[in-house]
């Protein structure tokens, strides 16, 4: 199941408070069984499923009509039930799961029309943590313990396999003339006992026969985000380079593999901030800076370990280390590192991303839930650094006590303690404006955004309001109950409460459509923003944002 990234655009409102609507309803439909599993598909796709543990339904996306509804037992004749199912949309097919204890049952299945394409019992501990599906081939890579092994999508016939390569397929190039590719390995939190030998490795490897044509090693952690399933590194091929951007920069020769630069330090995010109960899955991101190209200059921050901090200026040509700033002291996170003119401005502690999946008991039933929140690390600063030799610039005193998170508007740098917003000089550290955020309605901040050119948006406790990034003025507020940030896209934005009701707020005006839902049921809006959909014991209902 595809999510949404958190994209940051926004756009003008006005100061003004409406009520509430709720969300038009498209269709419901009630199917034949409970809903344990669900996914929803691409508007453009055109369908999406939902499934108990004995059935499974196929239904349309514009108007709610099954497609098909079929036991397991008749979809795959080994199956009688299923324990796990992973769809791949690209490649138009689900894998569905029978544990039986060193002997399951894995039977693939074409999802809009509800066919059998294979089955086997050859690869155990299979989950969706260590399937790659690799378009480019129409095939499946899948990390054992002890190998990968490439599959046919259509067939499930094992093309080739190699001990040679060790964890999961991350991020990759693919080459079609040579029908290679350059890739990264790495383990998914939480199973790492399944991959005795790991090591950090880059390698080019023939898609065709599995050769490894050349590996290397690398610096950091690589990893995917948990539920939205983005990559949190890069790897770019460019000029017969390979770049990787995993906490810092490393370069490599495309056709020899070897190393010819790198910037990179380990820093692993555990224990920065505590898991929700019941946690199963768990990730924390956005917790050290990403690397700023300015011309031929690269600032890289290091965070080679939890009590030292500096920043780095390369010449991003050569590797050649240009200067060292000063000591950031006992930093736990820096999320935000930004080059304006002769000025590297630093966000010190504050918001970072955390996504997770867990359990958790409610009356007689147990939820699974998908999560995400933005609780703050401790301690908080700002400083900023001269582009010319490293030395300190100045240091702000004012937020000691408290970030959220920093924003580069233009000419501003805006940033908010939660209970304020600052505009602070970037030459001097000394402020422009102080505006309280209690001046929204909406409670403190709990993270502020980019709208268009020239509004912060404050994602406050409970609403959302719009401020002039320029003047401090509120321009609009959406008073609404207490909820956190689950979604974005464009102009909209969704809010969440703890019992599942979601607010889908217009950023042009603060107004907001409600959809209130039942404890334990599960949510999708679509890519575009337009629709969500809300799975139920055995109802699905499509309800309208009233995204334009």
């Amino acid at each position: 199941m595809k999510k949404l990234l958190l994209t940051i655009i926004l756009l003008s409102g006005y100061l003004t408070v409406f009520t509430q609507e709720e969300m038009p309803q498209v269709w419901q439909a009630k199917l034949e069984h409970k809903i344990i599993f669900s996914g929803t598909g691409l508007e453009d796709r055109g369908y999406s499923y939902a499934a108990s543990d004995k059935e499974m339904t196929v239904f349309k996306n514009d108007d709610g009509k099954v497609l098909w509804t079929k036991p397991f037992k008749e979809l795959a004749p080994k199956l009688s039930k299923i324990d796990e199912l992973i769809p791949f949309w690209e490649g138009n097919t689900v894998f569905l799961f029978d544990r039986k204890m060193g002997k399951d049952q894995i039977a693939c299945i074409d999802l809009e029309k509800g066919t059998f394409l294979w089955s086997t019992d050859k690869y155990q501990d299979v989950t969706d943590d260590v399937v790659r599906y690799i378009p480019e081939e129409e095939g499946f890579a899948i990390s054992l313990k002890k190998s990968l092994v490439f599959i046919k999508m259509r067939t499930g016939e094992e093309i080739w396999q190699t001990d040679k390569f060790k964890g999961v397929v991350g991020k990759y190039v693919y080459d079609k003339t040579e029908r290679s590719m350059v890739m990264v390995n790495f383990v998914p939190g939480g199973i790492a006992a399944l991959f005795t030998g790991f090591k950090n490795q880059l390698a080019k490897i023939n898609v065709q026969n599995g050769d490894i044509i050349w590996e290397n090693t690398y610096t950091g952690r690589a990893e995917r985000k948990v539920w939205t399933r983005e990559f949190v590194f890069d790897l770019d091929v460019e000029d017969d380079k390979v770049i990787l951007r995993i906490n810092g920069y490393q370069v490599y020769d495309y056709k020899t593999g070897a190393s010819l630069w790198s910037a990179a330090f380990d820093f692993v995010p555990e224990g920065v901030v505590p898991k929700p109960a019941g946690t199963i899955k768990f990730g924390a991101y956005g917790t050290v800076a990403e690397p700023v190209t300015v011309g031929e200059d690269l600032y890289i921050l290091d965070m080679s370990n939890k009590k030292n901090q500096f920043v780095k200026k390369y010449d991003r040509n050569t590797g050649k280390l240009i200067w060292t700033s000063k000591e950031i002291k006992d930093a736990r996170v820096i999320p935000g590192m930004y080059i304006v003119g002769d000025k590297v401005l630093m966000q010190i502690g504050g918001r970072v991303e955390i996504q997770y999946y867990r359990s958790y008991k409610s009356g007689d039933y147990v939820y699974y839930e998908w999560g995400r929140k933005f609780p703050e690390v401790k301690p908080f600063g700002i400083q900023a650094f001269n582009t010319s030799d490293g030395s300190l610039a100045w240091e702000s005193e004012r937020f000691k006590k408290g970030i959220t998170n920093a924003l580069l508007m233009g000419d501003q740098f805006v940033v908010s303690s939660g209970k304020a917003l600052y505009s602070i000089d970037m030459n001097t550290g000394a402020e422009k404006y102080e505006v309280p955020v209690s001046k929204g309605g909406v409670g403190q901040a709990e993270i502020i955004l980019k709208f268009k050119e020239n509004v912060i948006v404050v994602v406050g406790e409970k609403g959302i309001s719009n401020f002039d990034a320029k003047t401090g003025d509120v321009l609009c507020k959406g008073d609404y109950k207490s909820a956190s940030l689950h979604d974005r896209v464009d102009d909209l934005l969704i809010m969440k409460t703890d019992k599942a009701d979601l607010a889908a707020f217009d950023l042009n005006t603060c107004t907001y459509k409600e959809y209130k839902a039942k404890t334990g049921a599960r949510t999708d809006m679509t890519l575009d923003g337009k629709f969500v959909y809300v799975y139920e014991k055995n109802t699905v209902t499509k309800v309208s944002t009233g995204k334009k």
